[in-house]
């Protein structure tokens, strides 16, 4: 798993609460985002029914975790009227924005392959963050189940050859890149 200098600060409970605020109103846009676009990437790949279907699991996945994250945005005082005035960080929208630009040009067996390569170190940063809230925060089992979700082992894509093997290995460093951009920007600043 990669350093991750924010799940590193929330895993010992040093994180403020106001970042966990932000972190929860970023996902409440980067969630609904690549929902529409797991489901376009259905849609494209017709022709290929195992990644079609795996693309409609991981939409659905995707609205589960937006159900569960409204109890984790409550828990660090995110009310209604701040989560429709937030302006969100562009740093952290610039993940959701790449999946979308997947979703559009990459051969679905291409995005596929590249999304799913990141899924275990998001999934393990996940469960430590899940650990930290309720150790560090006192954060309620409702509250973490949008990370509990997450920490769970992901689905297993469809066995499926690239496309285009160089793409596939340029779409997962540029979305690894966006990933961190996300964290990073999220930092708490002096």
């Amino acid at each position: 798993m990669t350093e991750n200098p924010l799940v590193a600060l929330i895993a010992t409970g040093t994180a403020p609460t106001e970042t966990l605020a932000t972190l929860a109103l970023e996902q409440q846009r980067v969630i609904p985002a690549d929902r529409r676009a797991f489901l376009h990437l259905a849609q494209r790949a017709t022709a290929q029914p195992e990644t079609a279907a795996f693309f409609r699991t991981l939409a659905e996945g995707e609205a589960e975790a937006a159900r569960r994250l409204t109890a984790f945005a409550t828990a660090c005082g995110v009310d209604e009227t701040r989560s429709r005035t937030y302006e969100p960080l562009p740093g952290c929208q610039s993940y959701p924005a790449y999946v979308a630009w997947l979703a559009l040009n990459a051969d679905p067996t291409d995005a596929l392959l590249a999304l799913t390569s990141n899924f275990a170190e998001w999934g393990a940063y996940c469960a430590t963050i899940a650990g930290a809230l309720r150790s560090h925060y006192a954060f309620t089992d409702e509250a973490c189940a949008f990370f509990d979700f997450f920490a769970e082992p992901a689905p297993a894509g469809p066995r499926a050859e690239p496309a285009d093997e160089q793409l596939v290995r340029h779409y997962s460093r540029t979305l690894q890149h966006y990933e961190a951009t996300f964290w990073a920007t999220l930092l708490p600043r002096p």
